[in-house]
């Protein structure tokens, strides 16, 4: 069975703060859900299904949230893969939807990484339980910034990609970031600022790397009878697509992602092509992220990704595949360290013509999002949804 057109996004919310000193993790989750349920017209009665990442949520995960937001379900998931989790859980929404299993899902993202001082892209991972496969690389203290760092390195010698074709996809999202009251950071940079920003991880520099903020965000899903009855513009679910990187063996190859798969899965149940995109939304952990899964998605030719971001090409109104209009993980925010939720936010805001006049895309109907989770350089989950306004 398809999720073409079966499902339909009706309400999205993403919390305004970056740094929630004040707030609890379960409050962000509740505070988000509100948000989401008042954008929709809705009430907390009215979900039947719930959603969330097991990484993110307090206690028993899923249980202790829908313990917490007081839900009566019919369906829940709590189904974790890192960054790229929330546009799973989108596809997966519209699946339980397309189903019969629930008629209105409520996906929530919420976390305080910057609160808690959580040492983020620079402190060694190690898993919680150990693992078999991570034996070989736990004792070299594997660190996210150094993992990223290698895939970027090993695409410059394999492509001859530079750290100034890197630069520009900072440089778009800060041009974006610019009309973001919200944003962490809000002035434009150039190629030259970042290049000459403190190395992090050889080659990436500081202003390669995202940002480390608190908050969160809730999109609402629901069947199309219902949010026919909606005073929301429609926003319908075209098609998605996830699948895993892993290290297969020893056969490492760190210069493409996992979107070489989920991209077509869902370019082939939405039925269209990477050339009938009008809006991007691209998980930007790194720059070296974003180019990367612009290759993988078909955008353009392995190997062509640093010519294809430079110039401003990913700038709205400028290039030709306008990308993270809200300004990304890059500048905008990066809640608990996952970002997948707030592309799908902004993919929305396009499709709707919500997004800041300085940066809507013109007759924008067909969108993307895309994420990752986990590692670039190890193992990840890569997720892909297309979005049509009806």
């Amino acid at each position: 069975m398809s999720i073409r057109d079966k499902a339909y996004i009706v309400g999205i919310y993403e919390h305004p703060t970056r740094l929630a000193t004040d707030k609890t993790v379960p409050q962000l989750h509740a505070e988000v859900a509100a948000g989401a349920l008042a954008d929709a017209g809705l009430t907390k009665n009215d979900i039947d299904g719930y959603f969330c990442a097991a990484g993110d949520t307090p206690g028993l995960g899923c249980l202790s949230m829908v313990d917490y937001l007081g839900l009566r379900l019919k369906h829940m998931d709590s189904t974790d893969t890192g960054g790229s989790s929330y546009l799973l859980q989108v596809g997966h929404a519209a699946e339980a939807i397309a189903l019969g299993k629930c008629s209105i899902a409520l996906i929530t993202l919420a976390g305080r990484p910057r609160a808690e001082g959580i040492a983020t892209g620079t402190a060694p991972r190690q898993p919680s339980v150990p693992m078999p496969e991570t034996a070989f690389e736990t004792p070299y203290g594997p660190a996210t910034a150094n993992m990223y760092a290698m895939c970027a390195t090993r695409h410059m010698h394999q492509y001859g990609t530079t750290s100034e074709q890197l630069a520009w996809i900072k440089v778009a999202a800060s041009h974006h970031a610019q009309h973001n009251p919200q944003a962490m950071l809000r002035d434009v940079v150039t190629v030259e600022d970042v290049v000459n920003s403190p190395m992090i991880a050889d080659p990436l520099h500081r202003l390669d790397c995202c940002v480390i903020s608190d908050g969160g965000g809730a999109i609402i899903v629901a069947r199309p009878e219902i949010a026919r009855t909606l005073k929301r513009p429609l926003v319908k679910v075209r098609g998605a697509g996830e699948a895993s990187k892993n290290q297969m063996g020893g056969k490492v190859d760190l210069t493409y992602s996992g979107a070489v798969w989920s991209g077509p899965l869902a370019f082939a149940e939405a039925g269209v092509k990477p050339a009938d995109i009008k809006y991007a939304s691209i998980y930007d952990s790194f720059t070296i992220t974003v180019l990367m899964q612009l290759e993988d998605l078909g955008f353009c030719e392995k190997g062509q990704g640093g010519r294809f971001v430079s110039d401003g090409n990913l700038i709205s109104g400028v290039g030709k595949l306008p990308f993270n209009t809200d300004g990304g993980g890059l500048c905008n925010n990066h809640p608990s360290n996952r970002g997948g939720l707030t592309k799908v936010l902004e993919a929305v805001r396009q499709l709707r013509g919500e997004a800041h006049p300085a940066v809507q895309v013109k007759n924008c109907d067909l969108a993307l999002a895309h994420g990752t989770g986990g590692s670039l350089g190890t193992r990840h989950g890569s997720s892909t949804v297309i979005l049509e306004r009806e």
